[in-house]
C-alpha cells in the first residue's frame, strides 16, 4: 500500500549517521512484513570476525526465546565489537507468524553487511541490534508517522472515532502490563476504526507514556485518512479502517481510563501547544537570567538552575560556611569514606548536601579535583546523585550535590526505618541502581567505576526511587594506593575479592557489590553481621548455601507481606545476585545484562559458580571454580523469568 511520510529525521535510526531506506510498498506478499524502514549505520565494526560472532550469536538467542514469548533481548558484549539487539513482535501474531517475521527481518538486516547498528521495522515486528544499550530508548530525534493516501468511507464520524481511540490508546497502554493493547471502535455514523499501541518491555512506565505521547502527535493529523501508522526508538502506534487482527485480541481500555477523561482532553491541547509552551520556557528562562547578569543582584551560589546551562557552579566558602551553620554536627547528615557531609541551606532557600572531601594531601587530588566535579556534574540520570557545584579553598575541597531528604537505604533496612520498603519499592531500587551503574560503566563518554557500592551509598527520594552516591570520587585516589584503603576504595563485604586482595580493578567490581547489595535489600540483613548465628553471619556464604539447598526463599524479610510478592520472582532476583558475585569476573554480567534480566520474561540457562567469600577479619575463602571452567561445585541455573508490573 502507498503511504506517504509525515515527519523522519536520520537521527533517530542509530547514534551517530546512516544511511536510510524506505519503502513506500509492501515488501512481500504477507502484510505482517510490509517492509516500513530499514536503516544501517555508516560506521562498520572494527573486527569483523569478533562483530559477526557476537551478532550470529544474539540472533541465535533471539530465535531460541521466541517459542514462547513475542518480545526478547541478547548480548554479546564479552570481547569486542559487542552486539545488543531486542526484536519484537505485535502480539496479535501467532507464534509462528513471529517467528516467520523474525526470520524475514534477520535475512533482511544482514544486508547492513558489517555496519555496527542497524534496524529494521515492520507492520508485525521490529528488529534493531547497536553496538551500546539502547533497550530503556524512549523517544528519540527523527520519530516519525506515516499516513495512508486514501480517505476512510465515513470520514467525518471516521475521523471523531480515530482521535478518541488514539488519545484513550495513549493514556491506557501504560499502564497495562506488557505495555501492549488492540482496540476496535465503532463511532457516529457506523465508522470503525483499529487500533494497537505497543511499548518495549525494557522501557518503564513514564517512559512508554512518554514515546506514545510523541507517536500520538505524528500520526494525530493523518485522520481521515484511512490508516496511519508512528514509530518511535520504543513505541509503536497504527490505527486502520480495515481490520488487521482478530476480534478476541481487543482489550478493554475502560478499567485503565478512569478518571482521565480530563487528561485525554490535555493531551490533544498539550500536543498542539507543546512546542509553543517549550519556546515561551526558554525565552523566560534566557531573560531571566539575562537580567540576574545585568544587575547583579544573582551570585552564581544562589541559582541552583544554572547548573542545568552552565556546569558546576563555583560556590564560595564563605557561603558553604554559612549554610551549614559552620559545619555543625547539628547539620551533619553522615560520615562516609570520602568524607563528611552536611545539610546546608543556600541564601536563596534551596536546600543542599554539602561533602568535605577527605583525601589527604594529595597532589593528584588537588590538582585534578576541578577536572573532576566537571565530569561528575556531566553525569546526569534519574538514578544518580546530582553534583551541583564545588569550592576549593585551600586545602579544602568541598562539593555540593541535590539534597535528598529521606537519606539512605540502610536507614529502610538496618536502621529506624526498617519495615518501610515493600517489595515493589524494593524491587524498583533494585532496577534502579543497576540502571545508574549501567549508565557508569556503558552509556556515559567515560566509564566511572564507583568502587564502593553499599546500601549506605544508594539514597532514596521521596518516592524511594535510588540514586546512588560518590560516584567518581575514587578517581580522586592515588591510583597505586586507592584498593588497599577499606575506607576510600571499598568496604568488607561489599568489596569484590579481586580487588580487595590483588587491586584489580574493572566494572565488574561494581557489579559484584551491587549482587551484595541486593541480597541486603532482600533479605533486610547487613552483609556482615557478628551478632547473628554463625551460619548467617556472612549474607553472600549464607545466600549460596540456601541455594545449593534450594531453599532460598529463607532469605526473603520477615518483614515482606508474602501476599504482596511473587515467589518466582523473587527467587530470580536472588538468582541473579548470585550470578552478580561469582569468583570468575568473566562469569559476572554487565549491569546491561542485569537490567534486561530483572525485566525479562524469557527462560535462560547460566553457569552458576560458588563465590568467593571475604568476611571482616579478612579471612578468604577461595571457591574450588576459580581458574577452571567447571567444577563440581558449578551448578546449572534454569531461571524462569517473570513479568514485572
Amino acid at each position: 500500500m502507498k503511504t506517504k511520510l509525515l515527519h523522519l529525521s536520520i537521527s533517530f535510526f542509530t547514534f551517530s549517521s546512516i544511511s536510510l531506506l524506505l519503502f513506500l510498498n509492501p515488501a512481500a506478499s504477507d502484510p505482517q512484513t510490509n517492509l516500513l524502514i530499514r536503516a544501517c549505520s555508516t560506521y562498520n565494526a572494527t573486527n569483523r570476525l569478533a562483530f559477526f560472532s557476537n551478532l550470529n550469536g544474539t540472533f541465535s538467542d533471539l530465535r531460541s526465546q521466541l517459542n514462547s514469548t513475542h518480545f526478547a533481548t541478547a548480548v554479546r558484549a564479552q570481547v569486542s565489537d559487542p552486539v545488543y539487539t531486542l526484536f519484537q513482535c505485535r502480539n496479535y501474531l501467532s507464534t509462528s507468524d513471529c517467528l516467520s517475521c523474525f526470520s524475514v527481518a534477520t535475512a533482511q538486516i544482514r544486508n547492513c553487511s558489517a555496519a555496527n547498528g542497524a534496524r529494521i521495522i515492520y507492520d508485525g515486528c521490529f528488529l534493531r541490534y547497536e553496538s551500546n544499550n539502547f533497550f530503556d530508548q524512549t523517544t528519540q530525534p527523527g520519530n516519525s508517522g506515516f499516513c495512508g493516501n486514501q480517505t476512510a468511507a465515513k470520514a467525518v464520524g471516521f475521523n471523531q472515532t480515530a482521535e478518541k481511540l488514539l488519545t484513550d490508546l495513549y493514556v491506557a497502554t501504560p499502564r497495562i502490563g506488557g505495555y501492549w493493547a488492540a482496540v476496535r471502535r465503532e463511532g457516529v455514523g457506523g465508522a470503525v476504526v483499529y487500533g494497537v499501541a505497543q511499548c518495549a518491555l525494557t522501557v518503564s512506565e513514564v517512559g512508554c507514556g512518554d514515546c506514545l505521547r510523541v507517536a500520538y502527535g505524528n500520526i494525530q493529523n493523518c485522520p481521515p485518512d484511512g490508516d496511519g501508522r508512528a514509530i518511535d526508538a520504543g513505541c509503536f502506534l497504527r490505527y486502520s479502517d480495515t481490520a488487521f487482527f482478530s476480534a478476541n485480541q481487543t482489550v478493554d481500555l475502560a478499567r485503565y481510563l478512569r478518571g482521565d477523561s480530563s487528561k485525554k482532553k490535555a493531551i490533544i491541547g498539550g500536543v498542539v501547544g507543546g512546542v509553543a509552551f517549550v519556546l515561551l520556557l526558554a525565552l523566560i528562562l534566557f531573560l531571566f537570567i539575562q537580567r540576574s547578569s545585568e544587575t547583579g543582584k544573582t551570585h552564581q551560589g544562589d541559582i541552583l538552575g544554572a547548573t542545568e546551562l552552565r556546569g558546576p557552579v563555583n560556590f564560595r566558602y564563605k557561603d558553604l560556611k554559612s549554610a551549614t551553620r559552620n559545619f555543625s554536627d547539628e547539620n551533619k547528615l553522615g560520615a562516609g569514606g570520602f568524607g563528611d557531609v552536611y545539610k546546608g541551606v543556600l541564601k536563596n532557600g534551596k536546600i543542599v548536601a554539602v561533602k568535605k572531601l577527605i583525601i589527604g594531601q594529595s597532589d593528584r587530588a588537588k590538582a585534578d579535583f576541578e577536572t573532576e566535579a566537571k565530569l561528575i556534574s556531566n553525569v546526569h540520570h534519574r538514578h544518580l546523585i546530582r553534583l551541583l557545584g564545588c569550592c576549593k579553598k585551600y586545602t579544602e575541597l568541598l562539593l555540593v550535590y541535590e539534597y535528598m531528604e529521606n537519606g539512605s537505604l540502610d536507614k529502610y533496612l538496618f536502621g529506624d526505618s526498617r519495615g518501610t520498603l515493600n517489595w515493589k519499592r524494593r524491587f524498583n531500587i533494585i532496577l534502579g541502581t543497576a540502571r545508574g551503574l549501567a549508565y557508569l560503566h556503558e552509556e556515559f563518554h567515560s566509564c566511572i567505576i564507583h568502587r564502593d557500592i553499599k546500601s549506605s551509598n544508594i539514597l532514596v527520594d521521596n518516592d524511594f526511587h535510588p540514586k546512588i552516591a560518590d560516584f567518581g570520587l575514587a578517581r580522586l585516589l592515588p591510583e597505586d594506593q586507592s584498593h588497599l584503603s577499606t575506607q576510600f576504595g571499598g568496604t568488607l563485604g561489599y568489596t569484590a575479592p579481586e580487588y580487595a586482595i590483588h587491586g584489580e580493578l574493572t566494572e565488574k567490581v561494581d557489579t559484584y557489590s551491587y549482587g551484595v547489595v541486593v541480597l541486603e535489600i532482600i533479605s533486610g540483613l547487613k552483609s556482615n553481621d557478628l551478632r547473628r548465628e554463625p551460619t548467617k553471619q556472612y549474607l553472600l556464604e549464607w545466600a549460596w548455601n540456601v541455594y545449593e539447598n534450594g531453599t532460598v526463599m529463607e532469605l526473603v524479610d520477615e518483614n515482606l507481606d508474602p501476599n504482596e510478592y511473587d515467589a518466582e520472582e523473587v527467587q530470580k532476583v536472588i538468582e541473579i545476585a548470585l550470578m552478580c558475585t561469582q569468583s570468575s569476573v568473566a562469569s559476572r554480567p554487565a549491569m546491561s545484562q542485569v537490567v534486561i534480566s530483572l525485566l525479562s520474561r524469557v527462560q535462560t540457562a547460566h553457569e552458576l559458580t560458588r563465590p568467593t567469600f571475604i568476611d571482616v577479619s579478612n579471612r578468604v575463602q577461595r571457591a574450588t571454580s576459580i581458574s577452571s571452567g567447571s567444577s563440581a561445585n558449578d551448578t546449572r541455573l534454569s531461571m524462569s523469568f517473570s513479568p514485572t508490573v
